[in-house]
């Protein structure tokens, strides 16, 4: 059986009835939490940028298109993976929305098995992601957290230079900067200097 966390959802997008339907079934059968949507105008109205999990969208519709809809996302920042339904002739439309970001498309009919597998692959991905960018807030709370002196150490300390180099920078003791050092990683909570420099390089990537 699938296994989402608890938050994540996918969310079906179609202006066919019984697609929605159909896919509704499938997923109920099992037990994977979604959402279905006629159009994406509807779902936008849903949309407030907190959802997770992933989009099983429809290449073309009445109205705003899914490319429509996936570059829309895209400028609001979304980082929800998205799956495309296309038709024979949309091939190379969704070879065109993979490039714009799409994680993968199906082409109709779609295999139950085939979807299922698809969307599991999506809802991993959204989950690596989410939990690297819940580090990335955190972390910077942390940072945030820290004195002008902490924050000075943990630049220099991230950039490798050992205590007695950076006391002579700072123009204080190795006594004062130790410390400060220990201060500084109680507050990122992290144990050993590896971590402190990952932490680091993400918040300057």
């Amino acid at each position: 059986m699938l296994q989402t966390l608890p938050e994540q959802q996918v969310y079906i997008i179609d202006d066919d009835h019984a697609v929605r339907d159909a896919m509704s079934m499938l997923l109920d059968s099992d037990s994977i939490l979604h959402s279905c949507f006629e159009s994406a105008a509807e779902f936008l109205n849903f949309y407030d940028g907190n959802q997770r999990g992933c989009l099983v969208l429809d290449i073309r519709m009445p109205g705003m298109s899914g490319l429509e809809l996936q570059s829309y996302l895209k400028k609001m920042g979304s980082s929800l993976p998205i799956i495309f339904m296309t038709g024979h002739g949309d091939v190379p439309m969704a070879v065109e929305a993979m490039r714009e970001g799409a994680v993968d498309f199906m082409r109709k009919p779609i295999s139950e098995i085939d979807l299922l597998e698809r969307i599991q692959q999506a809802l991993n991905i959204e989950s690596d992601s989410w939990t690297k960018e819940s580090g990335r807030k955190q972390a910077k709370q942390h940072i945030a957290s820290l004195t002008d002196r902490e924050n000075q150490v943990f630049q220099l300390v991230a950039l490798g230079l050992a205590n007695k180099v950076i006391a002579a920078q700072l123009n204080i003791s190795e006594r004062t900067v130790e410390v400060h050092r220990s201060r500084v990683m109680q507050k990122l909570e992290v144990r050993t200097l590896a971590q402190l420099v990952r932490i680091h390089i993400e918040q300057e990537s």
